[in-house]
């Protein structure tokens, strides 16, 4: 059992991939920074979900860093045990190629919408996708804007512009989705 508390990694791109994790509570965020600084938050993933994987199964290097959002507990699963359960478990190795496809989907998407969507389409989506269903998101200002490519300053202008146009609220618990059609207008989905 890993825990971990709010910033504190999970693992660093280039580490060994030695093992997988099952995140059991909280959030661990996949990024990358470039030779410039630039950081790219390429997932945020949740309880029941498997980070890791991808270095466990080519044998290499981590290729992103894993850092907990919040505070966090995951189960360690080294490679060898990992991969005996995948060639034991056929339907396990299914699933997690499922699960792959769809994160590389998640990503082929967010690179369109950065090079086709403008600061507030970005947005509309990042919280759409973060959104319960009862439309909270509670994710703070700064993980919106690690999200979305932009500075946490032009994130909090867009979303109280929002406020005042009615599509949402902002309260203690996060952002509050108020109308998710105009929204998805925004997003243009």
């Amino acid at each position: 059992m890993v825990t971990l508390e709010p910033g504190q990694d999970l693992a660093r791109q280039g580490d060994p991939g030695d093992a997988a994790y099952l995140i059991l509570q909280g959030a661990i965020e996949v990024r990358t920074l470039s030779a410039g600084g630039a950081e790219t938050v390429i997932a945020a993933l949740g309880p029941g979900e498997i980070v890791g994987e991808m270095a466990v199964l080519d044998g290499g290097a981590r290729s992103a860093d894993l850092t907990a959002l919040r505070a966090c507990r995951a189960l360690k699963v080294s490679r060898q045990a990992f991969l005996e359960v995948l060639a034991d478990h056929p339907e396990a190795a299914l699933a997690l190629i499922a699960g792959l496809s769809l994160r590389l989907r998640q990503v082929d998407g967010d690179l369109e919408a950065r090079q086709v969507l403008d600061l507030g389409g970005r947005l509309a989506r990042a919280l759409l996708e973060a959104a319960t269903g009862e439309g909270l998101v509670a994710v703070t200002q700064t993980e919106l804007a690690r999200r979305v490519g932009a500075s946490r300053e032009k994130v909090n202008r867009k979303l109280h512009a929002w406020v005042g146009e009615g599509l949402l609220r902002l309260d203690r618990s996060g952002v509050r989705i108020l109308s998710t059609q105009r929204l998805r207008a925004v997003a243009g989905t």
